[in-house]
């Protein structure tokens, strides 16, 4: 009988099953508990966005921790597929990188160098990690386990990553190819007009190529429930439902709205 892995990446996991993952978008918290609510609301995975809010990476170890601890998985989107601080990131707890703005098929191969260890890539080799909860394993075992799970996310956010999404799709190593339409539709100079023809021509072109190469599509930005219903049915398995702000902004919106409304207040 074959020994059962070392690790898993339950999230990578179901997307290769077939199945479709929910994230949750990370800004303003900065305790672990927000990876307990994540998953508690029915999300599979947390994406703390470590380029548009402002994290110490001490922070993001922590709440990576804390998801590890309750089964839901940990990814931080870095800077750029440049940014240094990849390897500390996957060293402390977080289970995928999603890199952003990733126009070329030279510019995901570099993501994937610096989230895999050789001959993958080029990552450092640590020692001890929280994966394993800091258990001796045999460094073959771990370099192996590692790569395989960690999870390598290329966002789609301009023309011109829509233009090179071909050769983007083929490079090895890269699990997930996700689209930012919020900055692809900008970069189009079509801000917020989501469900435009021409976003959704570009949309559906990376979607396609990106299920046709073996990868996993993702979508992110766009809302509207009906839009992402039809792009899960296109193939998107890889879906950020909103950032904890949005949650607590509509909620709170909605319970002072009705109660003040109640009160006959306008």
């Amino acid at each position: 009988m074959a020994d059962a892995p070392i690790l898993t990446n339950p999230l990578k996991e179901m997307m290769k099953a077939g199945r479709v993952a929910l994230g949750m978008n990370v800004r303003l918290a900065r305790s672990g508990d927000i990876a307990r609510i994540a998953k508690s609301t029915g999300h599979d995975f947390i994406f703390i966005d470590g380029q548009h809010a402002i994290f110490t990476l001490e922070t993001i170890a922590h709440i990576a921790h804390t998801a590890l601890g309750c089964g839901i998985t940990p990814l931080a989107r870095v800077k750029s597929v440049d940014d240094q601080d990849v390897q500390v990131l996957l060293d402390n707890g977080v289970m995928g990188i999603v890199y952003p703005d990733v126009n070329t098929a030279a510019e995901a191969r570099r993501a994937v160098a610096r989230a895999k260890f050789p001959p993958v890539g080029r990552r450092s080799a640590a020692g001890a990690y929280p994966m394993f909860d800091y258990r001796p394993v045999p460094a073959s075992q771990t370099v192996s386990a590692l790569n395989d799970a960690t999870l390598v996310v290329c966002m789609i956010e301009t023309p011109e990553g829509v233009n090179n999404v071909e050769e983007i799709a083929k490079v090895d190593g890269v699990d997930v190819i996700h689209i930012g339409s919020n900055d692809l539709l900008t970069a189009m100079g079509k801000p917020g007009q989501f469900g435009d023809p021409e976003g959704a021509k570009a949309i559906d072109r990376v979607i396609a190529t990106t299920v046709a190469n073996g990868k996993i599509a993702g979508m992110g930005g766009d809302r509207y429930l009906p839009r992402q219903v039809e792009y899960i049915k296109k193939g998107a398995r890889f879906i950020t439902t909103n950032s904890e702000i949005a949650f607590i902004m509509a909620e709170a919106t909605r319970v002072t709205t009705e109660l003040r409304r109640a009160l006959g207040e306008k």
